[in-house]
């Protein structure tokens, strides 16, 4: 009889698991109607202004026509064109992907950056025609105007899997999860639950009463309450999981999505979620990870000294009283969020001035926030979908910061413009508004020259201040104090009128020298 020791091990098989389905398309496309029609619950209504404002997971369960039950996680991802990061990440996490195309609208700039996202990834794709309900829905349009961008669906050139949908009424949505299945089965999704877990983080978020949270997808492995995860320098206990219903969970399985809170530091999006047995495991973890980055660091920052040849080269800056600076503090609910509006402010290119993001961070604005954007000179806050507290709110107050909420980001991308506008310095230049020849000087005393000239271009009038210029490089500058023309005073001579002036100049004029009269205009 084989001890226990010599008993072969059984090992488990890899099981199929849910497919995670990224989807993505322009904005007002309807993406969230669409999964709003899938989970049977309301997320578009919560929504402010009906758009996405964050990346969320979502679990459903679609029966087949055997009636068998499969899970699908889905991602649902912004369309504005602020939140290209986030839809690339959710795009990196995904199996399988559904570009949503409006049957009204066709082909938008975003549709195509979500496909390039889509290939960049390598992951199968299903294009949903919706909006079909509409009555401008035009579905033959629309597969012409996908063939013109280059987007070839099965039936027109291609092998792209398509359906047409209205997210609406539901009408095609289970031909639609069907092609899911298909693209996930085709690609072979397996996990095996007993292997080392492996999750992405695809959102971060800091309430005052939890600290932070993040949401991450399981790819390998499950997550046991009795483990710790740790994300770079960031680590948490699982005492406190949730699914995206915020109900507890016991353990969280391959291809699902759970919510992990209660972190020491905070994770970053996109990082790898990995596990430690214990505490200590996961502080030596992200000490280990600290100490790398700090030796990366050193290593960058001498590598940039040594090829560093002049510092003129590469320090110059403009004078600061040349560039004017917008101090900013940036407050978001969530760090897609976040990242959103520093992507706003990095489209932000202003020669004169300079935008610098004091900090950044998710959760209420505090008065430590306040504090900080004090250090400056005329400081900003920006707050994301998020609240003031009364002691931070007594702070700006006191010491004059200006703060600005908003809740949905192309509200916040138009102020600013506004903003940048007023912060823009004003720039004062010389605009020429005439110019004239001289022909003969009738008479000099000391300052006081009279001069008989011919204009050349625009106007010369009583009070011009003027440009004196020999060869066209200028002398000096005087003041034409009064004019005639026939000996009666005039207001203005204007182009190719002679006319005689008594200018006031320090400078002595000759024959053939020019007066050029300009303005100062501040823009």
């Amino acid at each position: 009889m084989k001890t226990k020791s010599e008993q072969p091990k059984i090992s488990q098989a890899p099981a199929e698991r849910p497919p995670v389905v990224v989807v993505m398309g322009h904005i007002d496309h309807g993406k969230s109607t669409l999964l709003d029609y899938i989970r049977k619950t309301n997320v578009t209504d919560k929504e402010t202004g009906g758009i996405t404002q964050h990346i969320g997971a979502y679990e459903a369960i679609h029966k087949d026509s055997d009636g068998k039950e499969h899970h699908i996680t889905f991602l649902d991802t912004p369309g504005h064109a602020a939140f290209a990061g986030i839809r690339s990440r959710g795009a990196s996490v995904a199996d399988v992907a559904i570009l949503v195309v409006s049957a009204e609208d066709g082909v938008k700039p975003q549709t195509l950056e979500a496909l390039a996202c889509i290939k960049r990834c390598d992951i199968p794709f299903i294009i949903a025609i919706n909006k079909i309900d509409k009555p401008n829905a035009d579905v033959e349009k629309t597969k012409n105007n996908l063939a013109e961008n280059e987007i070839y669906i099965e039936g027109y050139g291609g092998d792209v899997p398509w359906t047409a949908i209205s997210a609406k009424t539901g009408e095609g949505v289970n031909e639609l999860l069907d092609l899911v299945l298909l693209a996930a089965n085709i690609r072979g999704l397996k996990s095996e639950s007993t292997k080392a877990v492996l999750g992405i983080i695809i959102e971060v978020n800091h309430d005052a009463k939890r600290g932070s949270s993040a949401t991450a997808i399981i790819k390998e492995g499950t997550l046991k309450k009795s483990d710790f995860v740790v994300a770079e320098n960031a680590y948490s206990p699982l005492r406190t999981m949730e699914n995206f219903r915020a109900e507890p969970l016991g353990e969280a399985r391959p291809g699902q999505p759970v919510r992990i809170i209660g972190w020491r530091g905070e994770p970053r999006i996109g990082t790898e979620l990995r596990v430690a047995k214990t505490k200590k495991e996961a502080e030596k973890l992200t000490i280990q990870f600290r100490v790398k980055l700090s030796e990366n660091f050193l290593t960058k920052s001498k590598t940039a000294a040594t090829e560093k040849k002049n510092p003129e080269e590469t320090d110059s800056f403009p004078p600061q009283n040349e560039t004017s600076v917008a101090a900013i503090v940036i407050k978001a609910d969530v760090a897609g969020s976040l990242e959103a509006i520093t992507h706003e402010l990095e489209k932000i290119k202003e020669e004169k001035l300079k935008i610098k993001v004091l900090a950044g961070g998710v959760g209420e604005i505090t008065e430590g926030d306040v504090k900080t954007a004090a250090t400056a000179d005329k400081p900003l806050i920006i707050g994301f979908n998020v609240k003031i507290d009364a002691t931070a709110k007594a702070a700006a107050e006191r010491l004059g910061v200006q703060i600005e909420f908003f809740d949905i980001i192309y509200k916040l991308g138009e102020w600013l413009e506004t903003f940048i506008a007023a912060r823009r310095p004003k720039v004062t230049t010389e605009e020429m508004t005439g110019r004239a020849k001289i022909l003969k000087i009738f008479s000099q005393n000391k300052d006081k020259q009279i001069i008989g000239g011919r204009v050349e271009e625009g106007v010369l009038t009583p009070g011009a201040i003027v440009k004196i210029l020999r060869r066209e490089t200028e002398i000096g500058r005087g003041k034409i104090r009064g004019m005639q023309q026939q000996k009666v005073v005039i207001q203005e001579a204007k182009k190719d009128t002679e006319f005689g002036a008594l200018v006031e100049a320090k400078i002595e004029i000759a024959p053939g020298d020019r007066l050029e009269a300009f303005s100062l205009v501040t823009k």
